[in-house]
């Protein structure tokens, strides 16, 4: 009875000790592990999901994936088409076991050559006896049989939910280019390796594939070279350069004049614009808006839009500038404008390059920086705030569990789990010290760093250029 006595008096210490500190427990799974200024501590801070879009807000920010980098910028990404096309097929295929690393089935192949080269339907279609009325992707597959970009079987069959090999695909891109090679057997090599998984016949598709530079922005290179079969993912990609060479007037590629006419008659839509706001990884946010003016005239959707109708975009995805971190800002290009004549843009970007590059002026920055300055420390002050309160939440709440277990075990006769149970209430206070010590150094850190920062931005903007489009700045869009 002594025992639990002191026991009892040692429990009660603990909970009045809890009360004038602070504690953290630790992080479960799931939890976000936050601080003022995450960029410290590699950390997190906030945590959004929507739809697409996946970021953090004051930290650490996870990239979303398929982006497109705006050559000249290093760290301003814009909506890929790749994207878009995998996120048609996750959702028209029913999307729950959908996975972009697995290999690309024939019916998926039919939905990205289909919607590569705006392949129309056609009036009367082909029917195969394993692609029912149904079937998710029969529209498609009735579109590239009849445009000549695939082909069933003798058997009448299309086999749509069987995985195409890597040598198969090389085989139906080497139809859509036109690239010399040589007349050699031997399989070529890709960065420095032989492709395996090339049997004799696709030998020459492949080197065509490959002098054709089409690979080099294919996501997993490795998988190229090993693998028998090509990703989902690599093969929007695949397609989505395909289509931005097509694009690009004195390219490297050439259409093949045996190419089926849909490939052929495929035109790509150039928008040339010149941007009327400023966004920045540094002061935007996301789903903010920004305006842009067409430069040159363009016709999208058979509608002629003239150099000066408006373009409407939206931030959708950015990162914050931290300690040894650029960040990096993702737009989508919404709408186009002229009059009355408003149309969406009709398919997503495949390529996207600065033409002129500016800075923002300096009497801009000087009046723009106070304001930026003192949301961001007042941001950082209010996060350290904030996470001490949360950190020794948790703790208490752990901690008093604990304690909780611990006379419930003590009392139910197992003395040795309520020792233990008891001894993990301290770690739990010597986490929440830790966690309250590391919480306190990211605020005053993140204080410094943003003044700082502000300062570098007045006097070197080219520094944040990398992750920023300026007012001024011209821009050629790829559709």
């Amino acid at each position: 009875m002594e025992k639990i006595k002191k026991l009892f008096a040692a429990s009660v210490l603990v909970i009045a000790l809890s009360a004038t500190a602070v504690f953290a427990g630790p992080c479960k799974e799931g939890q976000i592990e936050g601080y003022a200024h995450p960029t410290l501590f590699n950390a997190e801070a906030q945590t959004y999901v929507d739809g697409n879009k996946v970021y953090q807000t004051g930290g650490k920010i996870y990239k979303t994936k398929n982006r497109i980098g705006i050559k000249n910028k290093d760290s301003a990404y814009v909506d890929s088409w790749a994207r878009d096309v995998l996120s048609l097929i996750k959702e028209r295929s029913g999307g729950e076991l959908f996975n972009p690393k697995m290999p690309i089935l024939r019916s998926e192949m039919a939905v990205v050559l289909s919607e590569g080269f705006d392949v129309k339907p056609a009036g009367k279609t082909k029917k195969y006896s394993d692609v029912a009325a149904n079937y998710w992707a029969n529209e498609w597959i009735a579109r590239a049989t009849n445009a000549g970009v695939m082909i069933g079987y003798p058997d009448k069959t299309f086999k749509p939910d069987q995985p195409i090999t890597k040598a198969e695909v090389f085989a139906v891109v080497a139809q859509l280019i036109d690239v010399p090679t040589d007349k050699s057997l031997l399989v070529p090599e890709f960065n420095g390796k032989t492709i395996e998984y090339i049997p004799s016949w696709a030998v020459g598709a492949t080197k065509e594939v490959v002098n054709s530079e089409l690979l080099e922005q294919v996501p997993d290179p490795k998988r190229v070279n090993d693998d028998m079969y090509l990703s989902k993912e690599q093969v929007a990609y695949l397609i989505g350069t395909l289509r931005t060479n097509f694009a690009t007037a004195n390219g490297k590629i050439a259409k093949d004049k045996f190419a089926p006419d849909c490939v052929k008659s495929y035109k790509p839509v150039y928008l040339n614009i010149k941007l009327s706001d400023r966004i920045s990884a540094k002061t935007s946010n996301i789903g903010q808006k920004f305006a842009a003016v067409t430069t040159k005239e363009v016709e999208i959707n058979n509608n002629v839009f003239p150099a000066g109708s408006k373009v409407k975009g939206e931030v959708v995805a950015l990162k914050r500038p931290g300690l040894k971190n650029p960040g990096f800002i993702k737009v989508k290009f919404l709408e186009i404008k002229n009059g009355d004549c408003v149309v969406e843009f009709p398919k997503n970007i495949t390529e996207a390059q600065a033409q002129q590059i500016k800075n923002p002026n300096f009497l801009a920055r000087l009046f723009g920086a106070p304001f930026s300055a003192a949301a961001r420390i007042i941001g950082v002050s209010g996060r350290t705030v904030g996470t001490g309160v949360n950190i020794a939440a948790n703790g208490v709440e752990e901690i008093g569990d604990e304690l909780s277990d611990t006379f419930v075990d003590t009392l139910s006769l197992q003395p040795v789990a309520g020792v233990k149970r008891f001894g993990s209430s301290f770690i739990t206070l010597g986490k929440g010290i830790f966690d309250t010590c590391k919480n306190i150094i990211g605020g005053v850190f993140g204080v410094i760093y943003e003044i700082g920062d502000e300062i570098v931005y007045l006097i070197v903007p080219s520094l944040s250029n990398a992750s920023s489009l300026n007012p001024g700045e011209e821009l050629l869009i790829i559709f």
